[in-house]
């Protein structure tokens, strides 16, 4: 154990690790910094969990992306979106919340299988998730032109508070029917190896009509998986004047 830690203060040690830090971190490093055995310090995670929990504040402990992470409550989410006023460095465009799913639940995906989902070309979302670091390149597909696929990454699985990407909700719960939900079935399935449409993105997404039922399908079932709310740098942030 660390110079003048003992075995109860394990869960404290752990809390104070934490929340000095915005990334998850493994049971493996913990346990390392805190000369500890592993399997305790996952007994005290977990612990530490389920007294948060019981405690009903406004932290939660979360496993995420094979580590762990304080969050806020999910309960808050609102409050703090009105506390914080911008999200500029954070925000995702509706554009870019659908490209994002259509990954998450497609992947690995090419621009053109995005696009064919979306019934519009996606580039400019693909790029900006590609700067926020929340999509990358997973190799290219076995087709003409050998395109690139993109798959989400760690960084998509800490935001949106995932251990993997077997923890998204199921998309066909989103659907408002049942035309709409064979849609989505459909296009996903199919998102591979298409051509994109010549459509803008920036066009009247009215264009398509199966589009917009399906979108919003798509926005709700990942905007439901960021409930949780990220402990904030405030010297990233930009606010309104």
């Amino acid at each position: 154990m660390f110079e003048g830690l003992s075995e109860a203060d394990l869960a404290g040690a752990i809390e104070a690790m934490l929340f000095v830090t915005d990334a998850p971190v493994s049971a493996i490093t913990m346990a390392d910094m805190l000369h500890a055995d592993p399997a305790d310090v996952l007994q005290a995670c977990s612990d530490l969990r389920e007294r948060l929990l019981e405690q009903d504040g406004g932290i939660i402990l979360t496993e995420v992306a094979g580590g762990w992470r304080l969050a806020t409550s999910p309960r808050y989410h609102g409050l703090l979106e009105s506390y914080v006023l911008s999200w500029d460095t954070r925000k995702l465009s509706q554009a870019a919340l659908e490209v994002l799913a259509i990954v998450a639940y497609a992947q690995p995906v090419t621009r053109g299988g995005i696009a064919n989902v979306r019934g519009v070309n996606s580039d400019s979302s693909v790029n900006s998730l590609l700067e926020k670091g929340l999509i990358r390149e997973a190799g290219q597909a076995d087709s003409p032109g050998n395109p690139i696929l993109y798959a989400t990454s760690k960084a998509f699985l800490e935001r949106f508070g995932l251990r993997s990407t077997a923890d998204l909700p199921p998309l066909e719960e989103f659907a408002p029917d049942d035309q709409t939900r064979d849609i989505i079935r459909t296009r996903l399935s199919a998102a591979k190896g298409f051509i994109p449409p010549v459509r803008d993105e920036h066009a009247e997404a009215g264009e398509d009509a199966e589009a917009l039922p399906m979108q919003r399908a798509l926005s709700d079932a990942l905007s439901t998986a960021s409930g949780v709310v990220d402990k904030i740098d405030f010297d990233d942030l930009e606010f309104e004047e």
